[in-house]
């Protein structure tokens, strides 16, 4: 995205007259491991805590632990599983205090799961300019720093959830309400993992999760969360009391589409439900837009007729809401027949991505190879018979620097990988060309700025990739 957004800008600015700089624009995608970029960078962290040590006295007590680019993981992980290593040694001081550094709301997530009392996260309040300037202010004398402690957090979490004390007595553990308080915030989406259709913070997404959390809980027996280890059985029934949301959501939807039908006709609402060709999918999603656009003013308004053709009208609302979900996984997703299989592996796949998300959080990478395997997560009501999956996954290894690099970099930053790699992605004969499209397609699913926007760029299959890489150079050999 942020290559696609830097041509823009400098197309528009030719189309100005501007005259552009003529210093090569600073490529922001250099900060990525593998380039030369941050290599060089190793070397002056390397310089710089050597110097410090050397000869500042504030520095000479104590012990600096550098983790670069070429060990792999995220930053932030690497320093949550050197937290765990140091809390199982024999002489660990448990009033030991921690302060991670990092505006990513996941820090937050990180530092509870570690349910260490004393931790906290330094944050620099995010200011801007004036209206007309929106240029972040990062002058260290402007910045304010702020301490955000895990400790307060935790109390206003406990307080949260607190009405469970009267149901739950003596089997109420507040550590595994904030392991399970953590695995519901995953189910908005994070970097791994989509959002689940209409859930979205800004819709109150958060409290509907924590409100049938509540209600649900004091029937389970036990807690969704295991230190990291997903207790299916419960998570089933609370993701099928969750499922009611989905057709809460539809009703207004259903009402919209009464009305639509009683203006233009049948036809169009049995494309909006999902019979269409795929050549309506446009047309499809244009009435849904109009049709949801309207709900509020029309679900006060509706009263559904009685008797037996209150039993027709349920009826009828069962199967449109079949089909708008039939809907939105032939548009979406790209299928042509949404069978009980695809549903299932629908399901498999979005509780294997819980589970991945969950172990790599507790306790590190279950499988370097792992992804979610589509752009968009399944319906919450199709998230069912999962009980007893069986879930495994292979630990695999992580990519080399330079695969590494091929995999996440854009063709316009071609000019960060070594000089051989580079027809790799731009070359009409690369043997993965595809991964590297020149236009595409953004999709804001429900979200309200661009940066939250679904990229709709193909996945890149490991295994499959290889097996074409090796296709491609030995029938060039031929």
């Amino acid at each position: 995205m942020s290559a696609k957004e830097a041509e823009e800008k400098i197309k528009k600015a030719l189309d100005k007259g501007e005259v552009l700089p003529t210093e090569a624009r600073f490529d922001s995608n250099c900060i990525t491991p593998g380039t030369d970029f941050m290599a060089r960078l190793q070397e002056q962290l390397e310089y710089f805590v050597h110097n410090k040590v050397s000869t500042d006295k504030l520095w000479q007590n104590v012990r600096v632990y550098l983790s670069g680019h070429e060990t792999p993981g995220e930053g932030e992980h690497k320093i949550m599983e050197f937290i765990r290593s140091e809390n199982i040694k024999p002489d660990h001081d448990p009033n030991t205090r921690h302060c991670l550094y990092g505006l990513d709301a996941d820090l937050i997530m990180l530092g509870l799961t570690s349910h260490e009392p004393n931790f906290s996260l330094l944050r620099e309040e995010v200011r801007f300019g004036g209206k007309k300037s929106q240029k972040r202010i990062t002058a260290p004398e402007e910045t304010t720093f702020h301490l955000l402690h895990l400790s307060l957090m935790r109390e206003y979490i406990d307080y949260e959830f607190s009405v469970l004390r009267n149901h739950l007595g003596s089997n109420y553990d507040f550590e595994r309400i904030i392991d399970d308080w953590i695995l519901m915030g995953f189910l908005v989406g994070n970097d791994f993992i989509p959002h689940l259709p209409h859930l979205h913070i800004s819709h109150d997404a958060l409290p509907l999760l924590y409100k049938t959390y509540i209600s649900v809980l004091p029937s389970l027996g036990g807690y969704l969360n295991e230190n990291g280890n997903l207790n299916l059985k419960n998570f089933e029934k609370y993701m099928e009391k969750l499922s009611e949301f989905d057709r809460e959501h539809f009703s207004e939807v259903f009402v919209d589409l009464k009305w639509f039908e009683s203006k233009v006709g049948n036809k169009y609402l049995n494309e909006a439900a999902g019979l269409a060709a795929e050549k309506e999918a446009a047309i499809q999603a244009t009435v849904m837009e109009v049709c949801t656009s309207v709900s509020l003013i029309l679900i006060n308004t509706f009263s559904p007729p009685a008797g037996d053709d209150e039993e027709e009208d349920d009826d009828l609302f069962e199967t449109e809401f079949r089909q708008y979900k039939r809907t939105y996984y032939m548009t979406k997703m790209g299928v042509d027949v949404v069978s009980d299989d695809f549903l299932a592996m629908q399901a498999k796949c979005y509780v294997e991505g819980i589970q991945w998300i969950l172990h790599y959080y507790y306790h590190g990478v279950q499988s370097w190879s792992w992804y979610y395997p589509y752009h968009y997560a399944p319906f919450l009501s199709d998230i069912k018979n999962v009980a007893e999956l069986k879930l495994t996954f292979d630990l695999g290894k992580p990519f080399m620097p330079f695969q590494q690099l091929l995999a996440v970099l854009p063709a316009a930053s071609m000019e960060l990988l070594p000089e051989a790699y580079r027809h790799l992605m731009n070359s009409e004969n690369s043997p993965i060309i595809e991964y590297y499209p020149h236009d595409f397609k953004t999709d804001l699913n429900g979200k309200q700025q661009e940066w939250e926007a679904v990229v709709l760029i193909p996945f890149i299959d490991e295994v499959y990739t290889n097996a074409q890489f090796h296709l491609k150079h030995l029938q060039s050999c031929l």
